[in-house]
This record gives structure tokens, C-alpha cells and sequence, in this order.
């Protein structure tokens, strides 16, 4: 064949995301970062859209991602 092969899906890999991620990353202290502020003290109110249907993300979640 003339492609690369992958690892095959049907293979078992057991492998969490934190033992991917390096002590040194800047991600772990946004990580811990937001973990620690109170949001609601800087302006972030959670409010309820909606009744019914999926529950919203939690707020932290978007300001890690941002």
C-alpha cells in the first residue's frame, strides 16, 4: 500500500489526557488559575436560559478555553 498505516481502531489504547500533558504547561495554570477566582465577583452571573433540554456549560469551561 501507498499510504501511512495508523494504529488500528479496533486496537485498545488506554491513555488519559493528563499523563499527555506536560507539569510545565501554561495550560495546568489556567487550569488552576480559574479554578481559584470567584466569577461571580468579576461579573460572571450564571443564568438560566431555558427549563428543558441540555443543561449549559459551566462558565469556567469557556474562560479556560478562551
Amino acid at each position: 500500500m501507498q499510504h501511512i498505516q495508523g494504529i488500528s481502531r479496533y486496537q485498545l489504547r488506554l491513555q488519559s489526557l493528563e499523563d499527555t500533558i506536560s507539569q510545565e504547561n501554561p495550560v495546568r495554570f489556567i487550569d488552576a488559575f480559574v479554578n481559584l477566582i470567584d466569577l461571580e465577583k468579576i461579573g460572571f452571573t450564571p443564568r438560566v436560559l431555558k427549563t428543558e433540554g441540555r443543561p449549559s456549560f459551566d462558565t469556567k469551561v469557556f474562560l479556560k478555553i478562551y
